[in-house]
């Protein structure tokens, strides 16, 4: 767990934000009844403390008999045990059962612990929203058990929250305090310190929006409006008269149009039931955290949290409101409609400012594995998603004034020059990625995406100093490793530089499986996980990535990769027809593309195919006429030394020069 001291062989129990198990050093699943994720909870939240068994029967079974509760209380607690493996935390004796902390770490325990200690940054960290969100049981004790150590534990996350953002500055200090915000939309306190902080950043456009915000919210929620504090703090940002942090009087006019948070930000609302079925209020619900929870993992974007996005449940709201009063440029809605054993689910992600659809799609399947569907659907509008966001942000970032241009817009605009794949735009990328570093230096994913532009470089044969440019693209990628831990942006451009550009395919493999386990949604880094494996020595394993990334971004401005990986991986599987479709598609569709020309060339010559072998490799030499035998090794980092004695033979055989 992130902030904590424990041991990786310890269980891995997270309560705040809804449930999940994770194995230590055996074996472990998620307990897949409610009432046993319950009990679970209620056992770990007292670590070594003895429940009688009375205590958890009538807390949880409390309208079935003395006989049957207890019968269910045995059920669930072989239930349990059978969940967390060997060895087993659960101690139960005749008439009491406790949970042994030395098996298992428990994030709300080590939450208070992180808070207490006044560790906020690790704390705030830590929580992720309520205490079993999204997991209660319909038994009214339990119900207000839940609602007291809930409500407990949002008041801490309240006062961490407030007390990190107060000891923060700027942007880092705005973004806490609007995470502060998302836990209770209504607290005025909150939306004066954001006030606070944006007049401070010299933002006073924004902390005027910030103040008719806070109106707008404790008019709809409490009919009331704001208190003598709010309105005097207002009126000091208007007059600019504001104290600073520092207690110094600011006098500065900044600009009246000055932008929002430069981050884009992304609410996914309560997918409406369709169906008439109570029932598919939990599937919906449940696939709408899912869809949080996956997007969550994409540091460039923020996601509002689930338990601010479901106060909309139930009402018709337009969509320009909640992206005001949320505070997103991007509002992701969608509904869930069952005949039968089928659901139809639709989404379409708009744009909150101008109510435009970016995308919209339906997904159908059978009501036989319910969690293999939110699995499958999760994967797929994540998948899809995922690109529009970031070309609508491209267009944005193209659109602002460059001189009021930040680290993130700079960034974006370097993303959309390596999607243009020409010799200038990818030392436009270059640039706009370094400029980024220089206004941020710890922003990893530039790091990342300049190491990706060197591997770009290479395999479109533009590198001037091989040796100059090797080097630099390791440096880039290990800082952007060092930085990025948790940042799958930055872990998979920076593993496929080390694979591809510095020939490291342990290195850069691992970076690119890391990446996957935090974001396992993004194609790019299945695609770029397969080239690996084509490297490797896997090519089966590759093609089953590539056609991965091909289902998640079917309309990937960058396909003509997937495409070459795809011919690559067929040639060092054998299957030489297979591989020359591939590339002829992929040559079609970018003529200049080096690496599809080349496995043309090379599929013709050991498919029997001499004219086209030699036809390919006629424009494999205009594309790099200084290619040759002598030094084709340059060009892939084979693992395996019969895979390259293989692609030898056939750029031989298709007339490549000694």
């Amino acid at each position: 767990m992130s902030g904590t001291n424990e041991s990786p062989n310890l269980l891995q129990l997270r309560l705040l934000g809804g449930f999940d198990l994770q194995p230590g050093q055996g074996q472990a699943a998620v307990p897949a009844g409610r009432k046993v994720r319950a009990l679970l909870a209620c056992l770990a939240l007292s670590p070594g403390k003895a429940w009688p068994r009375e205590k958890l029967m009538a807390l949880l079974w409390a309208d079935r008999g003395d006989e049957q509760a207890r019968a269910s209380l045995r059920q669930a607690l072989a239930e349990m045990r059978r969940a967390l493996g060997e060895p087993s935390p659960v101690r139960a004796e005749h008439d009491a059962v406790s949970l042994d902390p030395a098996l298992i770490a428990v994030d709300a325990l080590e939450f208070e612990r992180l808070a207490k200690a006044g560790k906020l940054d690790d704390a705030a960290a830590l929580y992720r929203g309520p205490l079993l969100d999204g997991h209660g049981v319909r038994d009214g004790a339990f119900e207000d058990w839940i609602l007291v150590e809930r409500t407990r534990l949002h008041d801490l996350a309240v006062d961490v929250l407030e007390r990190f953002a107060t000891s923060q500055s700027g942007d880092a200090a705005i973004a806490t305090a609007r995470r502060l915000l998302q836990l209770d939309l209504a607290r005025e306190e909150t939306h004066r310190l954001l006030m606070r902080l944006y007049a401070a950043a010299g933002q006073r456009a924004q902390a005027v929006r910030q103040y008719e915000h806070c109106c707008d919210v404790l008019q709809r929620d409490l009919q009331a409006k704001p208190d003598a504090e709010t309105e005097r703090l207002h009126r000091q940002i208007q007059s600019e008269t504001m104290p600073t942090p520092a207690g110094r009087t600011s006098t500065a006019k900044p600009d009246p149009a000055s932008p929002p948070d430069s981050k884009p930000s992304i609410a996914v609302m309560p997918f409406t039931n369709m169906s008439g079925d109570p029932e598919q209020e939990y599937f919906a619900d449940g696939m709408v955290e899912e869809i949080i929870t996956a997007l969550s993992r994409m540091r460039w974007l923020f996601v509002i949290a689930r338990n601010s996005s479901f106060t909309y449940k139930g009402r018709a709201v337009d969509v320009k409101q909640i992206g005001q009063e949320l505070g997103v440029r991007y509002v992701l809605e969608g509904s869930v409609r069952k005949a039968g054993s089928k659901v139809r689910i639709t989404g379409q992600l708009i744009d909150a400012a101008t109510g435009t659809h970016l995308w919209a799609d339906r997904f159908d399947g059978a009501l036989e594995d319910v969690f293999d569907l939110q699995d499958r659907v999760t994967a797929s509008v994540v998948g899809a998603i995922a690109p529009k966001l970031e070309r609508a942000e491209m267009e944005r970032a193209k659109r602002k004034p460059t001189e009021r241009l930040d680290a993130y817009d700079y960034y974006l605009r370097g993303m959309a020059a390596v999607h243009r794949w020409t010799r200038e735009a990818n030392d436009e990328a270059l640039r706009m990625f370094h400029r980024a570093i220089e206004l941020d230096p710890e922003f990893a994913s530039a790091y990342g995406m300049a190491a990706r532009c060197y591997s770009q470089r290479k395999v479109s044969t533009w590198m001037v100093d091989r040796v100059q440019e090797v080097a630099e693209a390791l440096r880039l990628a290990r800082r952007a490793a060092e930085l990025g831990k948790d940042d799958p942006v930055a872990l998979c451009t920076a593993g496929i530089a080390l694979s591809y550009v510095v020939g490291d395919l342990e290195g850069g493999g691992a970076l690119i499986e890391r990446s996957l386990a935090l974001n396992p949604n993004w194609a790019w880094a299945w695609l770029f996980s397969g080239w690996v494996k084509v490297w490797a020595g896997e090519p089966e394993v590759a093609i089953e990535r590539v056609t991965r990334a091909m289902r998640l971004s079917p309309h990937d401005p960058q396909m003509v990769n997937a495409q070459a990986a795809m011919a690559a991986a067929h040639f060092f599987a054998g299957r030489y027809a297979e591989a020359s479709s591939w590339a002829q598609t992929a040559v079609l569709e970018q003529p200049n593309h080096f690496i599809a020309a080349c496995v043309a060339a090379a599929s013709g010559a050991l498919g029997g195919r001499a004219v086209e072998a030699q036809k390919a490799m006629v424009r494999v030499r205009q594309l790099d006429p200084t290619l040759r035998m002598s030094n084709l090794k340059d060009l892939f980092p084979f693992r395996r030394p019969e895979d390259f004695a293989r692609w030898a033979e056939s750029m031989r055989g298709a007339g490549l020069p000694e």
